[in-house]
């Protein structure tokens, strides 16, 4: 892979190229950094121009240190690389967090786009006790720091913490890098974001979703709801995974992943 680099509002954000033809943009999520998508990255660089960023404060991207940042702040940075690319459309996927940045940048920049994918994410804002959830986070955090916190919350990611136990003491010693004002941004921008419904029944392009069987982060019963809402979805349920289907299963993610590209790469 490449490793390039842009300067969004003076502050370096790293991200990741491999592979020639289409491109397709991967975008992590919470406490991630682009290496959570390797499998996939290693599948799609095979036929398609792969693009996969660090956000600010993870991987090889410096914290954010901007008032009032959102989620459209990281998909307006997000277009920053397609500009440097020289790209003019593409397909983006977002896992978790990744996949409001991939709502943000439909509502920014809905002519960029010739699909969206949805991995283990929502188009709908936070309820109540969503929020109350993400506050607590932030207060455990500001008392204890981020890397506590992640310690705790990862293994809850998966479906069988046991057969993945190598993978999550790798993800959590990488997380634990991601300073603790860069979670709390984090955090901070996933409350504060708005209900994508209306701009995904009225999206003319198509939406892709996956989403885990026993997945506590994104409610499985949640995500049934909404795959109706595009006219025109593509779902697939892992059946043995939780919110971390992209390693719990990753050949599934990536026959999916490859269904969906080479069904809309005619851009």
């Amino acid at each position: 892979m490449d490793h390039k680099q842009i300067i969004y509002s003076d502050t370096r954000l790293s991200y990741y190229t491999s592979g020639t033809g289409k491109p397709v943009l991967l975008m992590h999520g919470f406490a991630e950094d682009h290496s959570i998508w390797k499998h996939q990255i290693h599948h799609l660089s095979k036929n398609y121009f792969v693009i996969a960023p660090d956000l600010f404060g993870a991987g090889n991207s410096e914290y954010l240190d901007k008032e009032n940042t959102s989620i459209k702040t990281y998909a307006e940075a997000i277009k920053e690389i397609i500009k440097a690319e020289k790209i003019q459309r593409f397909i983006m996927i977002g896992h978790s967090m990744g996949g409001y940045i991939t709502l943000a940048y439909l509502e920014l920049y809905p002519e960029d786009l010739v699909g969206i994918g949805l991995v283990h994410s929502t188009i709908f804002s936070d309820d109540e006790n969503k929020k109350q959830v993400r506050k607590k986070a932030i207060e455990f955090i500001k008392s204890h720091g981020g890397a506590s916190f992640l310690k705790t919350s990862i293994p809850g990611l998966y479906f069988e913490v046991s057969k993945f136990e190598m993978e999550i003491n790798a993800q959590i010693e990488k997380s634990a890098t991601i300073i603790d004002e860069s979670l709390i941004q984090y955090y901070q921008t996933m409350l504060d974001r708005s209900d994508s419904t209306a701009l995904v029944q009225t999206a003319t392009i198509p939406l892709m979703m996956i989403v885990g069987k026993h997945d506590q982060a994104v409610p499985f019963s949640q995500s049934l709801k909404q795959f109706h809402l595009s006219h025109q979805t593509y779902l697939k349920i892992l059946q043995n995974s939780a919110h971390m289907g992209i390693i719990e299963e990753p050949e599934a993610v990536n026959q999916f992943l490859t269904f969906f590209v080479n069904n809309h790469s005619d851009y």
